[in-house]
């Protein structure tokens, strides 16, 4: 049965319609799959396959009498650590959390139980999830997959990690400055931005967002049916809206702007700078017309929003007792005391600073349909750094990217366009208008077809292990 682990969403849910196997077979195929990974992977947090098998025995019973409870009914799913989950304590990936059980579920957790979903266990996050990287104070570091030499980025750490060994077919992130997308590109998945407001967050806060993890297009879509569901607990939600999350698309008369420098920040690596404009010429193949992007972000809008950034950690930090603000990771406080001799003015011009980098970057991608770029200038860092620079005086050079779309709101999806020398994937980000998520995906779709052959999974249902 643990071929079982590696099937699609959409392949799960056509086989348990036609009774071919049941959620409990598929449920316990990924269970053997985690117990196998898990001790070399750490991409769990509350990890309960007691509770698992019994979601999987109600789902199948569901399908027995042909009611299934929706799109993603008896689906193996993990939720990020800091999406709350009724009776589970919400630590940030940080030691000095007090661990006490969440009252209710967020907005994201009740709407794939709702769903039928089968919850495995929540995924690990770095402190605060203010790196992109697995390092926690709380958790054991997670790996990369593909290399376990390498961390599986961040924050949505532990999610990309169990996405890509194959720990079911849906993983739930959170993204701020490139939390899903980052790890995606990574680790060879698909990692979707929605628009700001598209799914509820509880709390909410500007340009954070919550978006699938997954291996295919088709099952982002799937998700985002389920996660997109309307919750009043977000004030700054979108209006609900029925949107036909699997609608096809086509490439052809598009117009595409090709952007291979962030402007600040990292150099694009070669390899990297290569298989993006590969991608482009593929988009072209299909009928697009594909222009160079000049850059937008600058050294000093990215630098203000590091200042306001540091200042709310701060404030946070300063809040918590001796004791416990001690266990924080090092790299976290240092980070933070960076803004200990901000002024005030400092401060409005750092939260200036996302209205700034919004305006720039509508300003820039409007004469566009979408924009392609890297996901990220270089490849996975190693495991035990904090990001690529790994240095908490510089901790947002490689995020030049994707940051500016969690400001303006614009969806933008990450997805593999080809390998690293090192064997390591390289993500494509794909970006789209205001509210233009069904076009964001539907490119990605279109290009999921056109791209060559994939690497063989790590640790695939074929793999001699």
């Amino acid at each position: 049965m643990t071929g079982l682990a590696d099937l699609t969403a959409d392949e799960l849910i056509a086989g348990y319609r036609a009774r071919t196997f049941s959620p409990v077979e598929v449920t316990e195929a990924v269970l053997t799959r985690v117990e196998a990974r898990e001790p070399e992977l750490h991409a769990l947090y509350a990890y309960d396959a007691a509770s698992a098998r019994e979601d999987a025995k109600a789902s199948e019973v569901r399908w027995q009498a042909g009611a299934p409870a929706g799109p993603i009914d008896g689906v193996p799913l993990t939720l990020k650590e800091n999406i709350a989950t009724r009776g589970t304590p919400v630590p940030l990936g940080t030691a000095a959390t007090s661990l006490t059980p969440a009252v209710a579920d967020a907005p994201a957790a009740a709407r794939v139980r709702e769903s039928g979903a089968v919850l495995l266990a929540k995924t690990t996050m770095p402190d605060y999830g203010m790196l992109t990287s697995g390092l926690s104070s709380f958790h054991v570091a997670s790996r990369n997959p593909w290399n376990l030499e390498r961390t599986p980025g961040g924050s949505s750490a532990g999610a990309a990690a169990a996405a890509a060994a194959g720990y079911g077919p849906l993983h739930v992130g959170s993204d701020i400055g490139g939390s899903v997308r980052l790890p995606a590109g990574w680790c060879g998945l698909v990692g979707l931005k929605p628009s700001f407001g598209r799914v509820p967050v509880d709390p909410p806060f500007a340009g954070r967002v919550i978006g699938p993890l997954t291996r295919t297009v088709a099952d982002t879509a799937r998700l985002m049916s389920v996660l997109s569901l309307p919750d009043e607990r977000d004030h700054l939600s979108l209006p609900p809206e029925t949107l036909d999350w699997s609608a096809p698309g086509s490439l052809s008369g598009l117009r595409v702007g090709l952007q291979l420098s962030a402007g600040v920040g990292l150099d694009v690596e070669s390899a990297v700078a290569a298989a993006v404009t590969e991608a482009a010429r593929l988009f072209e193949s299909a009928g697009a017309v594909v222009e160079p992007m000049d850059p937008f972000l600058t050294r000093d809008l990215l630098d203000r929003l590091d200042v306001f950034w540091r200042v709310r950690a701060l404030s946070d930090l300063s809040g918590l007792p001796p004791e416990r603000r001690a266990r924080v990771l090092p790299v976290i406080s240092e980070w933070a005391a960076g803004a200990e001799s901000a002024t005030g003015l400092d401060v409005y011009r750092g939260f200036a600073a996302m209205d700034g980098i919004s305006v720039a970057a509508l300003r820039a991608t409007a004469p566009y349909d979408l924009v392609l770029s890297p996901t990220c200038a270089v490849p996975a860092p190693p495991a035990d750094w904090a990001s690529p620079t790994n240095d908490p005086s510089r901790p947002f050079e490689h995020i030049g990217f994707t940051l500016p779309y969690n400001m303006s709101g614009q969806p933008s999806i990450s997805l593999n366009c080809g390998y690293h020398p090192a064997d390591q994937p390289i993500g494509l980000q794909i970006t789209g208008p205001r509210f233009a998520d069904l076009a964001v995906l539907q490119a990605a779709a279109a290009y999921e077809q056109l791209r060559g052959p994939q690497q063989p999974w790590p640790f695939s249902a074929t793999d001699s292990h």
